[in-house]
């Protein structure tokens, strides 16, 4: 077999293949062993009719095709990795010629990862929010806290903001109430959004006994997203006490005996908190600072793939689970279609590009994924997806996706490198040093974030 390669643009090849036809042998052979499992020719037993009989009966130009069928993905394969290629998606084949007993000979065009020229990158400065916790924002975090904490008492006065009513409901839509349109004994605090849009100014001024009519589109059931008139009585009203802040109060709420350990250990936490947002917040603006510096040429096929990958994995997931249709979000996030779109567009280019730069590093830096940092990695993802490890773990090894995680590792680690020899400084000014297993998961998080579903569009591309 001969291979010659022809670049058409930065990321598509062409690959022009001829193969001796010596070398479709075994295709051959095995293609007059399918036919031969699959008809019937009488005088003969299934599976012993000689090739010459198939020939006369069949035509040679059906064992032919199927005997290139087979052949030429094997043939498109060595091609590929005698030119040292990484191909992604399925190549376009046209078979230029097949003269029988002398020679086949086909092109493939693919979508090609671009050639990357990484450049110097230790010149990168970016600026960061300081870390500081102010007694503002400690107290807030207590309150939360007290918030956790809270009883409530019925009170014979009328329903304020922040009470808990206990409420009864009754949807009607065209003058008919709904099966599932009626609820009893619903609690719900004022304020909260948890309900129907207008309940809370429909009970805020309302008594036990009371009740108010208001009209609000319906979130979910069977008339999810039409307009209803609701009729919502209040049966009763209680107000939320908190609990007085106190050493009691540290004791019921935390393992401290003193509120000022509760508030020392509470501004720890805080601080904790900013420091690692510091660090995923240095991630990103490296990360933006890198992707300038780098030349990449983005792939139009892969480029509309992501796009789509993005948009069924928000319509069909995010906002299913939300009972959202599309329209809805916009009209929600105040965008028009043509916005979302750019917007969509822009984050699909911004993630082939993350992947590419970070790839090309992994391979520039010789970087590996030990056994201990994909187990970490594995567990963290176990638990943001609500599975356990070993179920995850499961997930993972039966959809083959241990590759995927791999890569994220490899790129967050590229990451981490680059921004080791950058230059943080905070907005007062301070070199800040970032913790490096801090800094490396932060990069790990900043990567997935970057790349959204880029990832995966790339490795259906590959396997499809």
């Amino acid at each position: 077999m001969k291979s010659a390669v022809e670049t058409l643009n930065p990321t598509r090849v062409r690959l022009t293949v001829e193969v001796p036809f010596e070398e479709l042998k075994d295709s051959l052979d095995a293609a007059y062993k399918k036919i031969n499992q699959q008809v019937t020719v009488k005088g003969f037993r299934k599976g012993k009719i000689p090739a010459r009989v198939i020939d006369q009966r069949f035509g040679r130009g059906a064992v032919l095709e199927e005997a290139v069928n087979d052949a030429l993905p094997k043939f498109y394969t060595e091609a590929v990795n005698e030119a040292e290629l990484s191909p992604l998606g399925q190549p376009d084949v046209d078979i230029t010629e097949l003269k029988d007993g002398e020679t086949l000979n086909f092109t493939a065009e693919v979508d090609v990862r671009p050639a990357l020229e990484i450049p110097d990158y230790s010149g990168i400065e970016v600026e960061v929010d300081a870390v500081e916790v102010s007694d503002e924002d400690l107290e807030k975090s207590v309150e939360q806290l007290r918030e956790r904490f809270a009883s409530t008492a019925p009170v014979e006065r009328a329903a304020e903001d922040g009470d808990v009513v206990t409420i009864d409901l009754e949807a009607k839509v065209d003058g008919e109430v709904l099966e599932d349109g009626v609820a009893d004994g619903v609690s719900y605090t004022i304020g909260s959004g948890e309900l129907l849009d207008g309940i809370d100014d429909a009970v805020k001024g309302k008594s036990a006994g009371e009740e108010a009519t208001f009209t609000s589109e319906l979130k979910g059931g069977s008339a999810a997203g039409k307009e209803a008139e609701v009729t919502v009585k209040v049966t009763q009203v209680a107000a939320r006490e908190l609990p007085a802040l106190d050493d009691e109060f540290a004791q019921l709420a935390s393992e401290f005996d003193t509120l000022d350990e509760l508030k020392a250990d509470s501004r720890k936490r805080l601080a904790n908190m900013k420091q690692y947002d510091q660090a995923t917040q240095a991630q990103e603006r490296v990360l933006e600072k890198l992707l300038e510096l780098v030349e990449v040429p983005v792939p139009e096929k892969l480029l509309e793939d992501e796009i789509n990958t993005r948009k069924h994995n928000l319509e069909h997931h995010q906002l299913g689970q939300m009972g959202l249709t599309l329209d809805k979000y916009l009209e929600i996030q105040g965008k028009t279609a043509e916005e979302f779109d750019t917007e969509t567009r822009e984050a699909a280019v911004k993630g082939i590009k993350t992947q590419f730069v970070l790839d090309e590093l992994v391979k520039k830096e010789n970087l590996n994924v030990n056994q201990e940092e994909l187990t970490e990695h594995l567990m963290r993802r176990a638990a943001s997806s609500g599975m356990s490890p070993d179920q995850f773990a499961q997930a993972v090894v039966e959809g083959g996706q241990v590759p995927l995680l791999v890569g994220e590792v490899a790129r967050g680690k590229a990451l981490a490198v680059v921004v080791e020899a950058a230059t943080v400084k905070d907005t007062n000014g301070e070199v800040v040093d970032l913790d490096d297993e801090e800094e490396t998961e932060a990069a790990i998080e900043t990567v997935e974030a970057a790349e959204g579903s880029a990832e995966a569009a790339d490795e259906e591309n590959a396997e499809g």
